[in-house]
C-alpha cells in the first residue's frame, strides 16, 4: 500500500455486551482492544453518551480513543458514529476490529475500505457514517461452521480449545504490531500481521 499511511484515532473493537458472550467467536474484536489498552496501559470505563466503554491512550504523544459498542453487534454503529461525530473524525482514521468467518482461526488480516460481508456489525456501521467504507478493518479468522444457515449459532459458541488457541496467537501479533498498525504504516504493519501463519508466534 505504498504512501497509504494514515495515523488512526479511533479503533474499534466488535462484540457483544454481557458475561454470556465473552469469549465467544463473535467478540473477537473485543478481545483485540482488550489486549490493545492493557498494552498501552489504558483502562476501559462505560460512557452512556456514545453507547460504547470507552479507554483513551496515548501513542508517541498523540491520542487514540479505544472503544467497544455496548449496544448488540448489529448496532455497533451507534458508538462508532457518537465519536466520530463528538471528536469530528475522518472515517480513515478509523480501525475496526472484527471477526471473520472467510478466514481460518489463526489468521488476520489488515486491509483499508470494502464493503460489510455480510457482518452485521460492519454493516451498521457503514450505514452510521452515512455509507462511508473508508476505515481500516482488521479482520480476524475464526472459521466457517461450512453452511450459511449454521452461522448465527457458530459465532455465537466460544471455539474449541486449539481454535481458541490459535485466535488468541493471532490477537497477540496483531498487538505487537500495534505501534506500527496505529502509526498508519500499513505497510510494514500488514506485512507483519497478514503474514502470520496460524501457531507460529
Amino acid at each position: 500500500m505504498p504512501g497509504d499511511r494514515v495515523q488512526f484515532q479511533l479503533v474499534a473493537g466488535l462484540g457483544n455486551p454481557g458475561p454470556e458472550h465473552a469469549n465467544t467467536r463473535h467478540n473477537a474484536g473485543f478481545r483485540y482492544v482488550d489486549e490493545l489498552a492493557a498494552r498501552l496501559g489504558a483502562t476501559f470505563a462505560l460512557d452512556k453518551r456514545y453507547h460504547a466503554a470507552i479507554a483513551q491512550a496515548t501513542i508517541d504523544g498523540r491520542r487514540v480513543h479505544l472503544i467497544k459498542p455496548m449496544n448488540f453487534m448489529n448496532r455497533s454503529g451507534e458508538g462508532v458514529a457518537a465519536i466520530v461525530k463528538f471528536y469530528k473524525l475522518d472515517a480513515t482514521r478509523i480501525l475496526v476490529a472484527h471477526d471473520e468467518l472467510d478466514l481460518p482461526p489463526g489468521e488476520i488480516r489488515v486491509k483499508r475500505g470494502g464493503g460489510h460481508g455480510g457482518h452485521n456489525g460492519l454493516r451498521d456501521i457503514i450505514a452510521r457514517l452515512g455509507g462511508s467504507r473508508d476505515f481500516a478493518r482488521l479482520r480476524i479468522g475464526i472459521g466457517h461452521p461450512g453452511h450459511k444457515s449454521a452461522v448465527s449459532g457458530y459465532v455465537l459458541k466460544r471455539a474449541g480449545a486449539d481454535d481458541q488457541r490459535l485466535m488468541e496467537d493471532a490477537i497477540d501479533v496483531a498487538v505487537r504490531e500495534s505501534n506500527e498498525l496505529l502509526d498508519g504504516d500499513l505497510n510494514v504493519a500488514t506485512k507483519a500481521i497478514n503474514g502470520h501463519r496460524p501457531g507460529v508466534l
